[in-house]
């Protein structure tokens, strides 16, 4: 019994494609073909697009989402994982290009791969899900309030002086520019815009993104107007993905950019296993968090070998291979592989599309990211330090950057909810009837035992740690005892400065000749009580089970110290 706890389904580290294959059949294959094709075709313009807006070719993003998504799908832990660039990373992969170049860039991915292998290998799925969801909505809307800004000036055709990196930077950077407004630029961006919100409520079946590419690109190309396009920006290059090694390699180097490897991983890890469970509620599976998480890592090596950028889970496109008929892990491969047709043939076309069209669809990307819905419901719900971790997240995103919002908003977490878990700790005593708040349906309420004289009985409720030890001190001033108990039925678990609090207790109660006796301390205190050695100093008989147990020893100890004196 206890094997099968310990090796559940979603633990086996075997990718999807293999256990689905075993009943595989000519119909689903020409589901998953249809829905890989059509992916493709959504995930052709977000690629290019999300590419742009992290600092990089158009190209570089077609590069990740053929090579990553082939490496996901074949490796994955779900069976209908869609992986790509997506917009969480943007930010980041624009901030590392333009301080590190692209060497720099590479060398983080690969690093941030390797991490997230060995997380699958040490079985760390689990535990992404103890990350808050208010840090999740707070960098997420805040990575959408990045990209809406990066895009305002592509958007309103704006020329720019500097060239800024940091948000706010921007934003100084297009109010100093307003004067260089392109009413051109603008009107294509609008007229995108207003197809990529109006052409899925008349025609779902054909991506918007595609139709906006489309009509922007005609637009500027028939009219002749004034509009930058992406052939006027970047160099556009159709071969396929090529192997990549970094040039500038050293140790210091690495070290240096060991931070932007973590804050990758983790969010890959986190985007993916997000992803995951939504499409698992879509079709009724469970995918394999810690073989997702080996799959995400070795695409994001085979990504940053091949000249792309990091990649995870994308949850738009994972949705639409689901909605389409995608069932298995071939659709993701058969996504990949027309991407790559796509890049080889019709690449050179990319050079017409306009940059209002591609600020456009990252706006719509912004939106649909921003997870406004979240952040209301928080406001309406939780708790004003939860509401504050995730505005703070939120701020240090924008103003800062996602590594300082991470580190500050789980520090920030982590510290408000053992102030919780303090607070709800406590220790009291009972003196007399009046002290009791047992509620009469339980049995073991104190108030319905029988007391041996000059014994004190001390209950302890909740967690025992650090932020919680000036709690049970006050255990310590009354001697006008002979024997105190200690009842930890709701302690469900204590670290060592608990145990080294109750230590002190035992010790200052052998120099006041008071005996302690321990009631229903439960399995994981007891260990740790075990592993310090700390039940041989206070006798194993002074371990009582119950209740009662406790209060009979109490009154063989206070009649053996009666006889003793008489």
């Amino acid at each position: 019994m206890a094997e099968h706890v310990q090796k559940p389904t979603e633990e086996k580290l075997k990718p999807k494609l293999f256990s689905v294959m075993k009943g595989y059949s000519t119909g689903q294959l020409v589901k998953d073909i249809v829905a890989g094709i059509i992916v493709a075709i959504i995930a052709l313009p977000l690629s290019i697009a999300l590419a742009l807006a992290s600092g990089v070719g158009p190209e570089q993003g077609l590069y990740t989402a053929i090579v990553a998504g082939f490496i996901v799908s074949f490796l994955g832990g779900s069976r209908v994982q869609i992986a790509g660039p997506t917009a969480a990373f943007a930010t980041i992969v624009a901030g590392i290009v333009a301080t590190e170049g692209m060497d720099g860039l590479i060398i983080s991915t690969i690093m941030a791969g390797i991490i997230m292998v060995i997380m699958g290998f040490c079985r760390f799925g689990a535990l992404l899900k103890y990350i808050p969801g208010t840090i999740t909505t707070g960098f997420t809307f805040g990575i959408a309030v990045t990209i809406l800004v990066g895009q305002i000036k592509d958007f309103l055709g704006l020329t720019f002086q500097n060239a800024p990196i940091e948000t706010v930077d921007k934003l100084k950077e297009v109010a100093l520019c307003i004067g260089t407004f392109n009413w051109q630029a603008a009107l294509v961006g609008v007229i995108s815009l207003a197809v990529l919100i109006l052409w899925p409520k008349k025609l779902e079946k054909i991506p918007a993104s595609l139709i906006a590419v489309i009509v922007g690109s005609a637009l500027v190309k028939l009219t002749g107007m004034h509009v930058n396009t992406i052939g006027d920006l970047y160099t556009i290059s159709s071969a396929p993905p090529h192997f990549t090694l970094p040039t500038d390699i050293s140790f210091a180097r690495i070290r240096a950019l060991v931070p932007n490897a973590f804050t990758i991983a983790i969010l890959a890890a986190v985007e993916s296993l997000l992803s995951c469970v939504v499409s698992d509620g879509m079709i009724g599976s469970k995918h394999r968090s810690n073989m997702e998480l080996i799959a995400q890592g070795a695409a994001n090596i085979g990504s940053a070998l091949f000249g792309g950028i990091p990649a995870t889970g994308a949850i738009a496109r994972t949705a639409a291979n689901v909605k389409n008929g995608g069932r298995t892990p071939i659709a993701g491969m058969v996504h990949s592989i027309v991407v790559l047709i796509i890049l080889v043939v019709l690449m050179p076309y990319a050079s017409l599309i306009p940059m209002p069209t591609i600020a456009a669809i990252l706006f719509i990307v912004a939106y649909n990211m921003c997870g406004w819905r979240n952040i209301r419901n928080t406001i309406r719900t939780a708790p004003k330090s939860d509401i504050a971790v995730m505005f703070v997240t939120l701020t240090f995103t924008v103003v800062f950057d996602l590594v300082v919002a991470i580190g500050v908003g789980l520090v920030m977490a982590a510290l408000l909810f053992m102030k919780r878990m303090a607070d709800v700790t406590e220790a009291h005593t009972w003196v007399d009837v009046s002290d009791i708040d047992d509620e009469d349906t339980d049995p073991d309420a104190i108030h319905l035992k029988k007391i041996p004289p000059r014994t004190r009985v001390y209950e302890i409720n909740g967690p025992m740690f650090f932020a919680a030890s000036d709690k049970y001190k006050y255990m310590l001033h009354d001697w006008d005892i002979d024997i105190l108990c200690i009842r930890m039925r709701n302690v469900p678990a204590i670290d060592a400065t608990g145990v080294e609090a109750l230590k002190r207790i035992v010790l200052r109660c052998e120099k006041h000749g008071v005996q302690v006796i321990f009631s229903h301390v439960n399995e994981q205190p007891m260990h740790a009580m075990e592993k310090a050695g700390f039940i041989e100093k206070v006798g194993r008989e002074n371990f009582c089970s119950h209740i009662d147990t406790a209060l009979e020893r109490a009154t063989e100890l206070a009649s053996a110290k009666t006889a003793k004196a008489e």
